[in-house]
């Protein structure tokens, strides 16, 4: 299943823009070669595309964003992010391309709960000298993102992460993902704790700010309810074929 939103013209210059993502015959498998397997035979998202892949508990949509994101490998294929094949990069430079290019958000925030939110924040611009020269004042930057997502200056410098609200946790997540302006955000679940209203609220300030910064998004969920927004929807059974060892 694949939902494309817009215009016939629209969906042209999608797919006529310069690939954000390609994956092209991948295989992944376990070290080892036993346990659970992932083919991908093709996949593509176009740049400043908004995509949501919907997948349940095994379809391999973990093991997907970690080869997109590479913190994995492909056993065969290749993985290209912006122009870069990330299958044929040592692992040092993967975690460097991440961290220059790539904004997470974390189903469970993964938030330095004895830091404050500002300093969550400001977390990738320490580990990517990229992602620092592109903004000029970091903390000014840092503090505009919270507004923009609705948490007040005095909260964001002034308390722990671990003393705030799961809405306001989330909130902290995407601001950090979007420091530094990262060409690609990649979210697993991160509406999975959020009644439906808070979710349509999280999911028009994660729209405005990677339109504003003109990035590319692939979000990961179980609810299809979540995708009249997006410019695809893209059930991960369509692209990805995973296994289990012993499953028929």
């Amino acid at each position: 299943m694949e939902r494309s939103k817009g215009t016939p013209d629209d969906r042209v210059h999608q797919a006529a823009s310069k690939p954000a993502i390609e994956l092209t015959g991948v295989t992944f498998k376990w070290r080892g070669g036993v346990g659970f397997e992932l083919k991908v035979p093709e996949f593509t998202v176009g740049t400043e595309e908004k995509v949501l892949l919907l997948g349940e508990s095994g379809s391999g949509k973990s093991t997907l964003l970690s080869l997109i994101c590479g913190v994995a490998t492909p056993s065969i294929g290749d993985v290209t992010v912006h122009g870069t094949d990330l299958s044929r990069l040592s692992r040092r430079r993967r975690d460097r391309f991440r961290a220059d290019n790539i904004g997470v958000i974390f189903q469970q925030f993964n938030l330095l709960p004895y830091a404050t939110p500002l300093e969550n924040i400001l977390l990738p611009l320490r580990f990517s000298p990229q992602r620092r020269a592109r903004i000029d004042a970091p903390r000014e930057e840092a503090l505009r993102l919270a507004r923009v997502l609705g948490l007040a200056d005095q909260l964001v410098a002034g308390s722990l992460a671990s003393e705030l609200s799961v809405g306001q946790q989330q909130r902290v997540a995407v601001a950090r993902a979007m420091i530094g302006q990262p060409p690609l955000i990649v979210a697993d679940e991160p509406t999975s704790a959020l009644d439906a209203s808070a979710q349509a609220s999280f999911l028009d300030l994660l729209f405005h700010q990677t339109s504003e910064a003109k990035s590319t998004l692939v979000m990961v969920s179980h609810d299809e309810r979540l995708g009249v927004n997006f410019d695809r929807v893209i059930d991960l059974g369509t692209i990805v074929r995973a296994q289990t060892e012993g499953a028929a």
